[in-house]
């Protein structure tokens, strides 16, 4: 189960579109006339006068399940998880239309909702994004629905907006850390796609806590694209990189063949003490590669907090 959050001006556009398509079925409304569009869009424009400064007034959201959860999902069943999601959300005391459409292979529902409530105060779509994320996730666990192993799953091409930014980045992040041993290798490869590294410090000091990621006017916390992007994910990623070089095992594995060994020891032993002193010189602390001087005068930890004495009165 995934979600869509969006805000608009117009209560007319939206509600025909949701309206509209072959196929529609109301599955539940909230404060509304059902009987026509003209009186749904009547109705949400009447009560947006208790709020006349919010230009923003409708809120859009789009929940999606997996082909895989089509025989769980009746009618009855969607409304009740949209009122389940919405209260969640902390959308509640408020005008809402839920609708269903047929027209993709995946189950899916609109829901159209006055973020101006019933006592005229503005329902705050401010961290939505993030926590229509935790709220999909909690319901997709509790109910049992399909959960797809990773973001390798995702139709991309239907993203857009900060959806599709975010997929792009996590690919391309993703991509750059397979080639990348030290921090200032991956800005590089990052940078060559447009993408750029903000390093969050602790207050006061050089002590990096984490990393976000940009591309254009849209920035993303390493870990909210994916828990495997954290600061600490990703430099424990390059660390070991660092001192696991890929490449010396391919280049003489062919070299070590059995035959080779029977039928002359002596150079197989003098390629064997070469591929030592070889990891040895790669593994020495003066060759590693290291990351910026500001990510490494500081490694990544938590440290504890001291406890402050109490001054008694």
């Amino acid at each position: 189960m995934i979600g869509k959050v969006m805000t608009g001006k117009c209560f007319a556009g939206c509600v025909r579109y949701v309206m509209q398509k072959p196929g529609t079925v109301v599955l539940d409304a909230e404060g509304l006339r059902t009987d026509s569009v003209q009186a749904m869009v009547a109705d949400f424009n009447l009560q947006r006068r208790l709020n006349p400064e919010l230009e923003k007034a409708v809120g859009h959201l789009v929940l999606s399940w997996s082909v895989h959860d089509k025989a769980l999902l009746s009618d009855r069943v969607m409304a009740e998880r949209a009122r389940e999601y919405l209260a969640k959300m902390q959308i509640t005391g408020t005008q809402y239309l839920v609708v269903r459409h047929r027209d993709k292979a995946h189950p899916h529902l609109h829901i159209v909702y006055n973020r101006v409530n019933y006592e005229g105060k503005t329902i705050p779509d401010k961290f939505q994004r993030q926590r229509n994320v935790q709220v999909c996730r909690e319901l997709t666990l509790r109910h049992g629905y399909y959960l797809a192993p990773g973001k390798a799953q995702v139709n991309r091409h239907r993203l857009q907006g900060a959806d599709k930014t975010r997929y792009v980045l996590h690919d391309a992040i993703k991509l750059a850390l397979q080639q990348a041993r030290s921090w200032q290798e991956l800005e590089r490869l990052l940078q060559d796609k447009g993408i750029t590294i903000d390093y969050k410090y602790k207050r006061g000091t050089a002590q990096v806590q984490g990393v976000s990621f940009r591309m254009g006017n849209l920035n993303f916390k390493g870990s909210a694209l994916d828990r495997s992007l954290s600061y600490g994910a990703i430099n424990r990623q390059l660390a070991q990189q660092r001192i696991t070089p890929p490449q010396v095992k391919p280049a003489f594995a062919s070299l070590q063949d059995s035959s080779l060994n029977q039928s002359v020891p002596g150079l197989a032993a003098g390629i064997n003490g070469e591929i030592g002193s070889l990891v040895e010189h790669l593994l020495a602390p003066e060759t590693a590669l290291t990351a910026p001087a500001h990510l490494t005068d500081y490694p990544y930890r938590k440290k504890k907090r001291r406890k402050r004495k109490r001054k008694h009165l």
